[in-house]
């Protein structure tokens, strides 16, 4: 069989790093997609050659690196895999809410969280359907409740994700392509908000998620294992749903 490829937005650091592990792990090729040049401490064997340089809050820059990620692909793409996010904070750290939260923020929340995930998918279209592929969203425990620390702008564009996916679930079912979401909730990474320990002591698993446990679901929903797994998502939480 010939090495599967997967596309992966969000590379650089937490849940994106784990899940570059995970699927470089298991043989996969890995096409990272981040706002950052690759940098020269990473691990990835030939990543740099494998590493699209995007800012997704600007429109045409993710319209046009769409050129640049097929003329790495040789006509077939296994996975796509949007996990970009940004959560901006108020100049003290706080939450930003839907009084305070100004239209430029919440333009650039959803050009990153939402709009650049159907534009890479439609764009990538013909690819995933070459290879009955698969695209997984990230979404958030915050797309479905208030959170404490997640503010306004990227609890809607979450939850706003998680209803694309079922409507892309419809729209690319036909051509033999699955599109799944996971939601994760308290994640051990570097971006944890001051206070998250005490929303650990409410959780059922009294524990943060570990990046490399999301990035296993991730692995799941790409796999042949889940091939008949289209239009959910996944809640990745420890039960802090329930």
């Amino acid at each position: 069989m010939s090495q599967r490829t997967m596309v992966l937005t969000g590379a650089s650091r937490g849940i994106g790093h784990a899940t570059v592990q995970r699927f470089s792990n298991e043989g996969w090729r890995v096409l990272t997609c981040s706002r950052h040049a690759f940098p020269n401490e990473c691990p990835w064997g030939s990543g740099a050659e494998n590493h699209v340089q995007i800012d997704l809050a600007d429109p045409k820059a993710t319209m046009a690196a769409i050129d640049d990620i097929r003329s790495r692909l040789d006509g077939r793409l296994d996975a796509l895999v949007n996990n970009a996010g940004i959560s901006p904070k108020a100049p003290d750290g706080g939450r930003l809410n839907t009084l305070e939260t100004d239209l430029r923020t919440w333009g650039q929340v959803f050009h990153v969280n939402f709009f650049a995930s159907v534009v890479l998918a439609r764009g990538l279209k013909d690819e995933l359907a070459a290879a009955k592929g698969s695209v997984v969203n990230v979404t958030s425990i915050a797309g479905s409740r208030v959170h404490p620390f997640a503010g306004a702008a990227y609890s809607t564009s979450k939850a706003a994700l998680a209803a694309l996916t079922r409507e892309m679930a419809h729209d690319f079912g036909p051509l033999g392509v699955r599109v799944n979401a996971i939601a994760p909730g308290e994640v051990e990474t570097a971006i944890l908000s001051p206070g998250t320990d005490k929303i650990v002591e409410q959780l059922p698993m009294r524990r943060l998620g570990q990046p490399s446990e999301v990035a296993a679901a991730i692995f799941f929903l790409c796999s042949d294992e889940s091939s008949y797994i289209s239009g959910t998502e996944i809640e990745i939480n420890g039960a802090q749903h329930v």
